[in-house]
Formats: C-alpha cells, structure tokens, sequence
C-alpha cells in the first residue's frame, strides 16, 4: 500500500480534510505508475521527516523542561506546538552506541555497538527503509559511528569528534575544511540539503550537532552570554556517595577533580581551593555549555522559519532530542554513563502540526530504541519483526494503549576507559530502579517516588526486600526477552532469582 494511501486513510479516520476516495485512489495508482517497483508513490501527504539531535544536551538544559539554568526559546517551540515526553530513557547513554540503536531500532548486544566499535553499515536502518519507500535522506553533522553513512542520498559529516571551530567535514566521501562555527555550518548544510531536495520526494533529514558536547567551545556571538551569571548550584552538587556501591566512588567525572585546564580554560583565581575552586570550576563548564547551547536554539529557530516560509511545517515531523542525557554538576559530576535519572533521561520534543495536538505533555516511558519504528509508522510503512523498539505513535494521536510498556532495561558496557564507570544493567519503573554492577557485584536500589535524587541506595534495607526479589524477576524477564545473553561479558550474574 502507498504511503499517500495510508496517510489518506489515517486523515479520514481522524475527521481530518475530507477527500473523495475515488479521487484520492486514482491519484495514488497514478503516481505509483511513475515510482520504481517496490517503492511507495511519491505523495505530498507522506509526512515530512526533520530529525534534530544535539550531544550531550541534558534535558534540565531546556526550559521547556522547566530549567533553571537557561532559557530555550526555539526549541521550546516545538513542545509548544507539538509533545513533550518527560520519560524519554536511553538504553545505553553513550553516544555511539545510542547512535547505532536510533538508526536501526536494536539494543546494543543484538546491533553490534555497545561501545565506540564500528558500526556495520550492512545493517537495515530506518533510513534506508525510508529511502526504499520513496523518500530522500540526508544526514549532516556528528555521526561517529566509524562506517560511512549508508541508506542517505546525501551525508556530509564530520570525522569523529570533529571540531567547534573550523571543522573538516566529510561530503559524500570527499574531505573539505569549512570556516565557521560547526553549530551554524551544520544548519548552513541541512538548509541547502532542503532547498535542493527534489520537490516531489517526502524527506527525511537528520541534523546531528556536534554541541554541547565537550570541551565546550562557544561561538564568538555567546561566549560572553553567561559571562556575569551565577549559574545554580543542583541539589546534589556535594553528594558524598555515602550509601553508593563503589561505582560511584571510582568513576572519574567529577567537577573538583576530574575536570581539566581545556575544560574551564582559564587558569584559576590565586588562593582558591577546595569548596571554592569546585564552585569555579563549574561555573566555567557550566557557562560555556550553556552557550554552546544557545547557538543550537538559535540554529534550530533558522530550521522551524524555512519550514514555516517554504509552507512545509504542517506536514513535517519535526524532533529535537539528544543522544542521551547528561550530568550538569548532579552529584558533582559531568558527562553521562551511568543509569542514574540525569544521564538515562533524554529530552524529547516532537511538532506534527496535522497530527499532533499542541502543548502535549505526555508520561509514558519511550525509548530510544523506539524511535526508528515511530518514524515507519509514521510514514505509513510496516515495521520489520526484527526491531526491537515499539512505535509510539498511538501516544502521539492521544491515545493511551492499555499494554504500554511499565519498565524498561538499560546496559552500560564501556569500562575503564575515560571515565571508569563500571558495566552495569538494570531495570527502571514507573516508581523504582534496581541496578546491578555486574563486575564488583553491587546492587542500588532507589524509590524514585521518595527519592527522586537518588541519594538512598535501599537494597539493603529488609524492608525493600520483596521489592528488591520482583524487580529482580522483572530486569531478568526483559533481558531475556531482549535476548541480551551477555555477548560482551564473560561472567553471569552472581545474584539471579
């Protein structure tokens, strides 16, 4: 069936613009005489695809998310004419890996990236299932999977990294240095990818940013934005780790500690130690990160004008999420990794004028293994039995299917190298998270209800001990249904039920 069909018939069962099926039927045999067997028709009410993803953008970076730290006014467009998810979890908060399992809907264990390894580009993804069913793909930006894009009809991309200022950028397989701020350049490109798309093709375009990624390097225009800001201190700035396993003792990713000279810059103030030189050293991240955030909301305002100019913002999708999440003082660390709520937790905004109800907020848990199946039913196609990932699109019309997922499995497996976090898995609720240090063979047990902080490790506590025995029975159910058979580890765990 073609995508103009299927989008016809889901309009009609909504009460959306009212269309003679006769009319809408011959004009779909017609175009499908012209498309390439196996192809769906070319069809203007094949939705439009703009997938916009920063690195590392923490959602209490976005006042959308009711931030203290910022505000964000174009992207907060998005959530005001589109959804906004408050649970949107990572599987595996890490950027290659949450990179390999967007593009094909898979875990880590079963895609083949559950580290920085190589991404077989052999592989079915979302954009080449896209681009089989008629559309044009592009992908700009970061893409740091170590293959060459594959299913995009035009990618240009920086090489791993790539760099703030100046950058190189990788065309089609040809290597040109640009002038620029990467952030403005990335837009620059997925404008003209736009502006050249050929008119009749729905498209579906991802704009990877390399910011905020670290070291933090603003542009000229925001570097001085947050100059004289004194930016908040989180709750946890000065956790102790007290009732932690040894995990969150060892890792190194701590502000007072762990950040270095390239990080904040500046050399700091004569006499300042201790409790101060920590309160200055996150001032210095934290006001470039900001900045570097600023860039992108400026960057993503110039993308929502040419779709709103060029008459394309009612039928486009548009999403403006990040790779996972990030720590932004909490617990007085940086980066992501661990499963705690500040790095596992990944914003997700999405518009679809013709679809999408605006200022929807919505609490179901969705994945990042999702969004690769959303993305095909969106666009009318059927998704293979082999994704792992459920399409949440009955959760962007408004509905609330009653066997909605309840808990979700997360796996970290990138140990020791940069930050000596351990390997981990475990199992989040709606009200609980169990996690299991596989290595050291240590267990955290948080009620988020009472402890949203994650401050009270409680698996020790007899009182939390049937909690403790039916969380268990649920992360093993999911990993074994999951099929994650622990390819990448040489040891089971010790504390099964």
């Amino acid at each position: 069936m073609g995508l103009e069909l299927v989008a016809a018939k889901k309009c009609n069962s909504a009460g959306s613009k009212k269309t003679s099926w006769g009319i809408m039927l011959g004009s779909w045999m017609s175009s499908m005489m012209l498309a390439a067997p196996g192809m769906a028709a070319d069809s203007p009410r094949a939705p439009n695809f703009l997938y916009i993803m920063a690195d590392d953008h923490a959602a209490q970076a976005i006042s959308a998310y009711g931030s203290k730290l910022n505000k964000t006014p174009n992207i907060d467009r998005i959530a005001k004419d589109g959804m906004r998810f408050t649970n949107c979890f990572v599987t595996n908060s890490i950027c290659t890996p949450s990179r390999a399992t967007i593009l094909t809907g898979k875990y880590s264990h079963i895609n083949g990236v559950p580290v920085f390894n190589r991404f077989d580009g052999s592989q079915p993804t979302v954009a080449k299932h896209l681009q089989k069913a008629g559309y044009h793909t592009g992908m700009i930006g970061k893409w740091h999977l170590g293959s060459d894009p594959t299913g995009f009809d035009y990618w240009n991309i920086l090489p791993g990294q790539g760099l703030y200022h100046d950058p190189v950028l990788i065309e089609m397989g040809s290597r040109k240095k640009h002038t620029g701020y990467v952030t403005d350049l990335i837009t620059d490109f997925s404008l003209d990818f736009l502006q050249k798309r050929p008119r009749d093709k729905p498209f579906f375009l991802m704009c990877h940013h390399k910011a905020p990624h670290r070291p933090w390097q603003p542009d000229v225009k925001h570097a001085k934005l947050f100059e004289n800001v004194e930016v908040p201190e989180p709750p946890t700035f000065n956790d102790d780790y007290a009732t932690r396993s040894d995990a969150a003792r060892e890792a190194t990713m701590r502000i007072d500690r762990d950040l270095q000279p390239s990080d904040y810059k500046l050399k700091p103030p004569e006499g300042l130690t201790g409790v101060e030189l920590k309160k200055w050293k996150y001032q210095r991240y934290m006001r470039d990160y900001l900045a570097c955030v600023a860039s992108i909301d400026d960057n993503v305002g110039r993308l929502l004008d040419y779709l709103a100019k060029n008459g394309l913002a009612e039928n486009t999708i548009v999403v403006y999420t990040s790779d996972q999440g990030f720590f932004l003082g909490e617990h007085n660390w940086f980066d992501k990794r661990f499963m705690y709520e500040e790095s596992l937790r990944m914003p997700f905004l999405i518009r679809w004028p013709a679809r999408i109800k605006s200022g929807a907020v919505n609490e179901r848990m969705i994945l990042n293994v999702d969004f690769a199946p959303t993305f095909l039913a969106a666009a009318g196609l059927a998704v293979p039995a082999d994704i792992q990932g459920r399409s949440f699109l009955p959760l962007l019309n408004g509905e609330n299917p009653k066997d909605w997922r309840t808990s979700m499995y997360y796996r970290y497996y990138h140990y020791p190298m940069h930050h000596r976090v351990q390997p981990h898995y475990g199992v989040r609720t709606e009200r609980y998270k169990l996690i299991y240090f596989n290595k050291i063979d240590q267990w955290e047990l948080f009620d988020l209800e009472k402890d949203p902080y994650e401050m009270k490790n409680l698996y020790k506590d007899p009182a939390h001990a049937e909690t403790v025995q039916r969380l268990k029975a649920e992360m093993y159910r999911l990993k074994k249904e999951l099929k994650d058979e622990n390819q990448f580890e040489n040891e089971l765990p010790k504390d099964n039920v």
